[in-house]
């Protein structure tokens, strides 16, 4: 093993009198890729922002980075390379230990996040309206390098996360996949020592997750950089970590291969609740040849949704699955009601009557879009209300304080979370939440409205194991209890065949299978199994 580069010596955490970091022990060493594993809410991201130095100092305990500085500038290297000369200036580096949450080494500190960098979960912090090759420029141009490089020096990042065919494309015209490669071409381009990866793929199809994750090993080996990646899929561990450690609420449980750790991890998930089958009622949906055209610089007319056709039944689930850039979403926008076809027909049936949703006013597609439910992928909280103001007066249900309480919980029981968790988060802010624990919440905001229909665009996606299965049970309990019926928009095709009774199968934007779920699964290309099947955990 190669000398230190971080040790974490009893880390502890407390937010609001509750602790969720316990006696965290451990060392990174120099270039190492460490996997950090473990359920939403387990203290991952806690971690992370600690080893980093955002944010906020632990309570108790911790965390030195032993590094080579220079004297003269304000350059730092890993510590192997103490008695070199600085890559800037020539200066010859020395030994330092840095304590990085002590108060007296705050201008240390500053210096060593310099050498850092992160990718955040579920945000690609890009300058949307900028082309690729000038978000990277940007990046170039905030450590100051030199102008008369900057230009070459972009170009060669773009190459080695593999977009050089996107280099003048806007940024916001990306995939998600694409957009993810231009953030770690951004990170790349601070020369880090060592990058903080927080979820990185969370939200991207499997098939995209795999050359991200690529990518990052390159980068780690091409730049001898190390890397802290956390998930709660073990996929990603498997993929791109060289050790691993699982956190189980705050505490290390188990430190050691990734194979190992995800072992102990997958011991915890249970799917045994049996559920009766669903009678159907009568169809609530009927589309009829709907066709989405839209009219793009690069690529002219663009049918986004080509005369697709299809009936849900009240009480269904049904799926509508398909690579990147099938039509899906689209697809999904219309059933909501946020995006108007170019020609067909799609009507829902609200109590007695059937509503065009084709014709906007108060009395068409107006009466029947509050009862429609929508959770999309890139749902946001309000951050600066509580999760029970959230649920309630932020989305305007006004009740009572004591009704409003008990329809909290009920609702965030039915989203996955246990009696006891839903009573512990209803006064937390959104931020004081990790990402699968808000993503729950953001599924009850939906549940709560009561809605006829809910759409889940892509459900699973920032969601550890176990997680996914308490989601699952609870769309199949709001099915039993409430009459729900729900759309599953994804490419998660594991939870699809768990939970669908029925799936649409699209390809360029239109359906060319609609079935029970399993024969639909069994028409898959072998493409289309590649990048839209997640691995069995």
């Amino acid at each position: 093993m190669k000398a230190p580069l971080i040790t974490v010596d009893n880390l502890c955490m407390d937010f609001d009198g509750q602790r969720v970091l316990k006696n965290i022990s451990f060392e990174i060493a120099e270039g190492e890729i460490l996997g950090i594993i473990g359920r939403s809410g387990a203290g991952k991201t806690v971690l992370m922002h600690l080893m980093r130095g955002v944010e906020q100092p632990p309570t108790s305990g911790s965390i030195v980075y032993h590094v080579a500085a220079c004297g003269t500038c304000d350059y730092m290297d890993v510590g192997s390379a103490v008695g070199k000369p600085c890559s800037r200036c020539g200066a010859k580096l020395t030994a330092l230990n840095v304590d990085l949450w002590n108060e007296k080494d705050e201008e240390l500190r500053r210096r060593l996040m310099r050498r850092t960098a992160i990718m955040f979960q579920r945000t690609f912090a890009l300058y949307g309206d900028d082309r690729v090759i000038e978000n990277v420029l940007h990046a170039l141009d905030d450590i100051s390098y030199p102008q008369e490089n900057a230009i070459t020096r972009a170009a060669d990042l773009i190459d080695q996360v593999r977009l050089s065919h996107r280099m003048m494309h806007i940024a916001r015209d990306l995939s998600g996949g694409e957009k993810q490669r231009v953030v770690l071409a951004r990170q790349l381009a601070k020369e880090p020592f060592l990058l903080f990866a927080d979820e990185p793929t969370g939200t991207l199809d499997p098939g995209t997750a795999k050359i991200v994750h690529t990518m990052l090993i390159e980068a780690a080996k091409n730049n001898n950089m190390g890397i802290v990646v956390t998930s709660h899929f073990s996929q990603v561990i498997e993929d791109v970590a060289n050790r691993a450690i699982l956190l189980i609420d705050g505490s290390i449980a188990k430190l050691g291969s990734p194979k190992e750790v995800i072992a102990e991890f997958m011991k915890g998930c249970d799917d045994t609740e049996v559920f009766e089958a669903a009678e159907m009622g009568e169809h609530i949906m009927v589309a009829r040849d709907l066709i989405k055209r839209y009219i793009s610089v690069d690529r002219g007319v663009v049918k986004a949704v080509n005369g697709v056709t299809f009936d849900v039944s009240t009480k269904e689930i049904f799926g509508v699955i398909g690579k990147s850039g099938a039509g899906k979403t689209t697809l999904s926008g219309i059933i909501a009601g946020l995006i108007e076809p170019t020609s067909g027909e799609i009507n829902i049936r609200i109590g007695e009557e059937w509503i065009d949703m084709t014709k906007p006013g108060i009395d068409q597609r107006g009466r029947a879009t509050p009862y429609i439910g929508l959770l999309h992928q890139e749902y946001d909280l309000f951050p600066h209300r509580t999760v029970l103001d959230n649920l309630t007066d932020a989305i305007g249900l006004e009740f009572p304080k004591e009704l409003a309480m008990r329809k909290a919980l009920v609702t965030l029981r039915m989203a996955g979370f246990t009696d006891a968790k839903s009573k512990e988060i209803l006064d937390r802010m959104p931020a004081q939440l990790s990402e699968g624990e808000r993503h729950r919440v953001a599924l009850a905001q939906v549940l709560i409205r009561e809605p006829r229909i809910v759409i889940l665009d892509e459900p699973t996606g920032t969601m550890d194991p176990i997680t996914k299965i308490d989601v699952k049970h609870s769309i199949l309990h709001a099915r039993e209890e409430m009459d729900e019926t729900f759309i599953v928009v994804s490419h998660d095709m594991e939870f699809v065949r768990d939970i669908c009774d029925r799936l649409a199968l699209m390809r360029g934007g239109k359906i060319v299978q609609i079935g029970k779920t399993a024969d639909v699964l069994a028409i898959l290309t072998e493409e289309e199994r590649k990048v839209m099947t997640l691995p069995a955990a």
